[in-house]
């Protein structure tokens, strides 16, 4: 007779641990999609009709807000650079050295300091394509515009002028990638195309890649431009934001450590 009594305990314990996993399950999904809304939103123009907004956004249920700047820029009237930086240079040195209206730091690099995936720099290679689970898109400047595509959508038909390989993806088809780490919050750096011939550098204070991908997705931070598809680039003491206002003066959110490359928008 103890048997039964011994299965029936073991049966009681196992619907409660299922039950507490399911809730943990439940509540993790809810976190993850979450809809931000904009607390608050600023724009100011650059050059070449490029507009830098700084966005506050909220998840309401719980009670978070993050500081969004955004520089969302037309692909008829300017064109991306991505520019090698050996030399160890801030971001603010090199956009005003090459004249940029606005600029990122770009892709991941490796503890020897060379960049890890594909770099194309006005129409050359100074890295390859690499396959790998984390840098899985592309950001380029082709002579068809600007695109953000997958590495296996790569094609080399096209005339590459400039492409930095990062990732991971966060939004694709207007809609937020699933299964991102919602853990580990950092400061991040991030490249996409939008509605109406739109596409965008930004960075965003401390926060996860999933809450990211749902801010992309689910708040208006590009105005009426609806986002597309975005990536993420290198993150962390590595992201960096420069935007040239209309007037000369500059908005300026610099990198904590020096990085191999920059992503930069030029008037065409």
């Amino acid at each position: 007779m103890p048997a039964p009594v011994v299965r029936v305990r073991y049966a009681s314990i196992a619907r409660r641990f299922y039950l507490l996993l399911l809730v943990l399950l439940v509540a993790l999904a809810a976190r993850a999609q979450a809809e931000w809304t904009i607390v608050s939103a600023e724009s100011e123009p650059g050059g070449a009709g490029i507009e830098h907004r700084h966005v506050v956004v909220e998840d309401p249920a719980a009670g978070q807000r993050v500081a969004v700047d955004v520089a969302v820029f037309s692909a008829k009237s300017t064109g991306l650079r991505v520019i090698d930086n050996p030399d160890s240079q801030s971001l603010a040195a090199v956009m005003k050295r090459e004249k940029c209206v606005c600029g990122v730091n770009g892709g991941y690099f490796d503890t020897e300091f060379k960049p890890l995936g594909l770099r194309v720099a006005d129409g050359t290679t100074f890295s390859p394509l690499r396959r790998a689970r984390l840098i899985t898109g592309v950001l380029l400047q082709s002579d068809r515009g600007i695109d953000v595509v997958r590495v296996r959508e790569f094609s080399r038909t096209k005339k590459i002028i400039a492409a930095v390989q990062s990732g991971p993806f966060l939004v694709e088809g207007n809609k937020r990638i699933r299964g991102l780490n919602d853990a580990q919050l950092a400061r991040r750096t991030f490249a996409g195309i939008a509605a109406n011939d739109r596409a965008f550098l930004g960075f965003c204070s401390d926060i996860s890649l999933a809450q990211l991908a749902n801010i992309l997705a689910t708040a208006p931070i590009a105005a009426e431009s609806k986002i597309r598809r975005a990536m993420n680039l290198d993150g962390g003491s590595s992201s960096a934001f420069w935007f040239a206002r209309e007037n000369g003066s500059e908005f300026s959110i610099s990198g904590r450590k020096p990085v191999r490359d920059f992503v930069g928008v030029v008037p065409k």
